[in-house]
This record gives structure tokens, sequence and C-alpha cells, in this order.
């Protein structure tokens, strides 16, 4: 039987991880939200959460927050592109109530497919079977 919580191989775990997204990354957000998110070459999305308490001094809502953070991105993570991003919440997302904190997010994996169609896109058109002279 498999688990319903979020895979070992789903999650950023090391700081150095954590360290290349603060320095090269594409980013996305919202008003409760911010995303920094590059390509991992893995075949599939990783998620790193940055809760601090900043946000809220009350553990009780920071972990609220990742709570929902991490159930949203297990619904969409299979339509996701190979990416590893970290998601931080802003001050604002402490007294947002659950489902618009939800709705936001699936705000954040749209512009998070948008924003990487627009950049990893094929170069040329389907089809045609010129080189790129550089």
């Amino acid at each position: 039987m498999s688990s319903a919580g979020l895979p070992r191989e789903a999650r950023l775990r090391r700081p150095g991880d954590f360290a290349a997204l603060r320095t090269s990354s594409g980013r996305a957000g919202g008003r409760c939200f911010h995303m920094r998110y590059r390509d991992n070459g893995l075949g599939h999305a990783r998620l790193g959460l940055a809760i601090s308490k900043r946000v809220s001094k009350r553990a009780v809502e920071r972990n609220r927050i990742k709570r929902l953070l991490r159930e949203s991105f297990r619904r969409v993570r299979h339509r996701l592109p190979a990416v590893d991003m970290m998601v931080m919440a802003r001050e604002q997302a402490a007294g947002v109530p659950g489902p618009q904190l939800l709705a936001e997010l699936d705000g954040l994996w749209k512009k998070l497919l948008a924003g990487h169609a627009a950049t990893s896109g094929p170069l040329k058109p389907a089809g045609d079977t010129t080189t790129i002279e550089r």
C-alpha cells in the first residue's frame, strides 16, 4: 500500500539545492506566496518550503500554511515540468483562509507552467530541419 504523503524524491532536502535556487532561478509570485524555480534534469518536480517566523510567530499557523502547500503540490506535481522550486510565504498568508490560499497556489502553478513553457519551448518550429547558427 502506498503512502498518501509527499514522497522523498519529490522534496528538496539539501541546503545546496536551496542555495542554488536563491542565486539563479526563475520567479513567480502572488499576494501570499513567492516562488523561485529552475530546471533539475530529474524528470519530475521537487518542492522546497521556506516559511519563516516572520510570516507568523505561531508554529500552528506556519504548519497550516506548509500543510496547504504540500497538499496543493501533491495534486498537481504530475503535471508540473521537471523543476526544483522553493515556495516562500509572505506575511499576508497568515491571516488568509485555506480555500483562498489554495486558489492562489493553483494560480502559482499555472504561472509556473506558463513561465517554464515560454523559456524552455522549442527554438524552431516542428518539422523545420534547418539548424540555428550561433
